[in-house]
């Protein structure tokens, strides 16, 4: 029996590439919709969603192109590889929403933040609320939060490679 390995680097392509395009679409839906600057939960949900079942996917395209065989080594490259294109893909969409089409978005979103935290915490001193406020503004440049996000993809696809990949593992016998 031939021991041929399928090619990870074609599936990882095209299904990282997927994920970015289905990140952006939906960047671009809360855009068109306006809820960008203070989203609802379900769009963190949907692109949680979007992202087990593209990486998944992805998983069980390089089981099927080789034979039926996956070893997790492989499940979590071809996850973490998917996860890091559209982790880019989605972080060029969100530099080019916060620099070029919302060029004053940071502010729009520390804005809003101030007014949630002003209701939530009525006891707060506004001094408390300026330091903050002083915080979240370190962590909401552009490249600090392309950064974030793009760990964050990592994170998550690891995680989410490594369990796809023990459900679906299946190694060839060498005899």
């Amino acid at each position: 029996m031939e021991n041929i390995k399928a090619s990870s680097k074609k599936i990882i392509i095209n299904y990282g590439i997927l994920l970015g395009i289905v990140s952006v679409l939906l960047g671009v839906v809360m855009y068109i919709t306006n809820a960008y600057k203070d989203p609802h939960w379900i769009y963190s949900v949907i692109g949680f969603i979007v992202l087990i079942g593209v990486i998944s996917y992805g998983i069980k395209a390089f089981k099927t192109s080789n034979n039926g065989y996956l070893i997790l080594m492989d499940a979590i490259k071809i996850g973490l590889g998917i996860a890091l294109i559209g982790g880019i893909i989605g972080a060029i969409w969100s530099f080019t929403l916060t620099n070029i089409i919302e060029p004053d978005y940071t502010q729009q979103v520390l804005e809003v933040q101030r007014e949630k935290m002003i209701e939530q915490y009525p006891d707060f001193s506004q001094e408390q609320i300026d330091q903050s406020m002083a915080i979240a503004e370190k962590f909401s440049t552009p490249f600090v939060s392309i950064a974030l996000s793009i760990i964050a993809s990592l994170f998550f696809g690891f995680i989410i490679s490594l369990i796809a990949g023990l459900v679906m593992q299946k190694k060839q016998d060498l005899y």
